[in-house]
């Protein structure tokens, strides 16, 4: 069994089964004097200090404002966040929504008090009270960025963009006249099975597949089958942005599904690379930056979170990233994302986008996540 595959099983029971000896560090009634340090779990190109591009740097200020020396440890999935969450160590994770309920069920995290983040008033009212992020009443973070889980793919290839995700999904001849085995990828994360699922939605309408996270035995066992049929296409399960990133620049991959993080990353190198959200629509994540439950710094925390969704950084967040602020004023306040960025990167597609969420039994009506993760770790072993 892989390192990999081993952290993703650990990750899920440490989450099912929560801790009953956890305890919650008392709540901050006042933001104090910082602690001299913030230890922060985030993904890829989330908190930039001006390494990987001058221009992008939302850290050093508020080191010099704060006196908080900012530490961040990269994740790869959801279940890597979870895992590294579990084990402790750190006071803030940029959570997805397919993490955020296991963190909170698990005692992972803790509640804030969002009258100790004066930004919090400019948050978009579409994310105001989220079920991924909010629970009992009590809410478990601040809304950080969101966005669409695109189909990435090579203009050399394909001179119009793509319509449909078959084009990862099922056997087929490109646009170029060459078959897609060997040259698509799938995301290494059992996640992905609701993007299957998204698909099968319109090819497959008799199925009646409503919401893809909720999927009944008969729906689950069509979207195994045909994650199952991929398998023998896939390139690479791919969960390491720099790696996904070399695979389209000398391994031959010309599709995808991606972040709108490689494609910039890809487009600044002038790479022959463009992005779709195609027909059936898209998965994606509404990310909330979430305090654990034993931070040993809340006092940088809550510095961190207000900083966070102050409209410049939420702005250059969605330049870098290519991604969607949580705070609207952040689309008129960043130079870097320029006036017509928020629209370039969908902000009027909220609606069309099904967002990540931990899958529930829901009293045994659906599979639940253990399920998921089970038998995608199979089919990506080929079994």
């Amino acid at each position: 069994m892989s390192a990999h595959t081993t952290a993703l099983l650990g990750a899920l029971a440490g989450a099912l089964l929560g801790s009953s000896s956890l305890q919650a560090a008392e709540a901050l009634k006042a933001v104090g004097a910082g602690e001299g340090q913030l230890d922060i779990v985030a993904w890829p190109g989330y908190i930039e200090r001006g390494e990987s591009d001058k221009s992008y740097d939302w850290v050093s200020q508020f080191e010099k404002d704060s006196g908080c020396k900012v530490n961040v440890k990269t994740a790869a999935t959801s279940d890597e966040m979870v895992s590294l969450m579990a084990k402790g160590g750190y006071d803030l994770v940029t959570a997805s929504g397919d993490a955020s309920l296991r963190l909170i069920y698990g005692k992972r995290v803790q509640p804030i008090d969002t009258a100790l983040i004066p930004n919090w008033k400019g948050l978009d009212p579409r994310l105001k009270d989220a079920p991924w992020y909010v629970v009992d009443g009590k809410t478990y973070g601040t809304p950080y960025q969101w966005g669409p889980n695109v189909l990435m793919y090579n203009t050399d290839v394909f001179k119009q963009s793509p319509t449909s995700w078959s084009v990862v999904f099922e056997a087929q001849d490109l646009a170029d006249g060459k078959p897609n085995k060997g040259r698509v990828q799938a995301y290494d994360g059992p996640i992905y099975i609701a993007d299957a699922a998204l698909y099968l939605k319109t090819k497959q309408p008799e199925l009646g597949i409503g919401d893809p996270y909720q999927l009944t035995e008969p729906q689950y066992a069509a979207v195994l089958d045909l994650l199952r049929k991929q398998h023998a296409l896939v390139h690479r399960y791919w969960h390491d942005t720099t790696v996904q990133m070399s695979d389209f620049k000398n391994e031959g991959v010309v599709a995808s599904g991606a972040w709108p993080y490689q494609v910039n990353a890809l487009q600044l190198e002038k790479q022959p690379i463009a992005s779709t959200v195609p027909v059936e629509g898209a998965t994606g994540w509404a990310d909330t930056t979430m305090l654990h439950a034993e931070a040993k710094h809340p006092n940088c925390a809550y510095k961190w979170m207000d900083w966070s969704m102050s409209p410049k950084v939420q702005g250059d967040v969605a330049a870098w990233f290519g991604s969607l602020p949580a705070v609207p004023a952040g689309c008129k306040e960043s130079e870097l994302l320029g006036a017509e960025g928020c629209k370039v990167n969908g902000f009027d597609n909220f609606d069309k986008i099904a967002f990540w969420k931990t899958p529930q039994a829901e009293g045994g009506k659906f599979v639940p996540y253990s399920r998921w993760t089970q038998d995608y770790i199979a089919i990506m072993g080929g079994r």
